[in-house]
């Protein structure tokens, strides 16, 4: 058995799908950010765990073991879990959080989608956040991926044209849509010289996307909060700098001109890179500074 019910029956009416599985790409945490504001506001407690030495290789995520005056007390290991819970405003959640498989992927991609086939899951929303060259002064705008025209149709995110490596999330879209529920991937565009930070206005628009596509709605009022002053505290940082105020200028042209969100970093974006890599590094050593 690949995985382990932890309740028998849950009750639950027509939820959707949460998925954030970390190892891939996730620019400044956001994703993982929104995953945790969903997990807490929708109280979620476990129901499914998956067998941990099917899917996760312990030399690469070794556990951790709590030593305590030389006494081996516990060890921590890492798990991959579905937890469920109903979002204050309505509507029923399951979250699968945890680290991405080491391996037996396909195995795993069939256990989630016979699970949410009987669980009832109606939509699959799996969470991403990569770098771009955006500027922070503009609201991170979202793009997506689907293996269903009809979901791509129905959402104003943009979309690209790529070959890149794909993650778990990309294999459980497809999985899913073999079993006729919709899926989507949502990934949030964060400006390339925070993604190494934490940018709570990418988590935030994660749950403002979910919401669109689902219904379910997070206030996540904390995370909300704290987007003004931190936007602040980076325009403060910046406000000195001739040379990181014309990049973000030049980021903020390109950014408007581009209609579809999908845009690269101009004609060649290696100004952005490099004065994206310099402020980077200058925003870090202030951190420092500050503790």
């Amino acid at each position: 058995m690949t995985f382990q019910r932890l309740v028998a029956e849950p009750s639950l009416h027509e939820p959707v799908l949460v998925v954030m599985l970390t190892g891939w790409i996730d620019a400044a945490g956001a994703a993982a950010t929104a995953a945790a504001a969903l997990d807490a506001e929708c109280e979620t407690t476990p129901i499914i765990r998956f067998d941990d030495d099917t899917f996760i290789d312990f030399r690469a995520r070794r556990p951790v073991m709590e030593l305590r005056d030389g006494i081996n007390t516990n060890l921590r290991w890492s798990t991959i879990e579905m937890r469920s819970g109903t979002a204050p405003a309505g509507g029923d959640v399951v979250v699968l959080i945890g680290p991405e498989p080491d391996m037996a992927w396909h195995r795993f991609s069939a256990d989630v989608a016979a699970l949410a086939t009987e669980l009832g899951v109606t939509k699959m929303v799996a969470f991403g956040a990569y770098p771009f060259g955006a500027p922070h002064t503009r609201t991170p705008r979202l793009s997506c991926s689907s293996p269903s025209t009809d979901v791509l149709a129905a959402v104003p995110f943009a979309r690209s044209s790529i070959d890149v490596p794909a993650g778990a999330a990309a294999a459980l879209e497809h999985a899913l849509h073999g079993a006729r529920i919709p899926t989507l991937g949502l990934w949030v565009q964060v400006p390339h010289y925070l993604s190494a930070m934490t940018y709570p206005a990418a988590a935030a628009t994660l749950l403002d996307g979910l919401a669109l596509f689902t219904g379910i709605r997070i206030d996540a009022i904390d995370l909300r909060a704290s987007v003004a002053p931190h936007l602040q505290r980076v325009n403060e940082m910046i406000a000195d700098n001739a040379e990181h105020l014309a990049m973000i200028r030049q980021l903020e042209e390109a950014y408007d001109a581009d209609d579809t969100g999908a845009g690269g970093l101009g004609d060649d974006g290696t100004l952005e890179l490099r004065s994206g890599e310099e402020l980077a590094a200058e925003i870090q050593r202030f951190l420092d500074s500050q503790g």
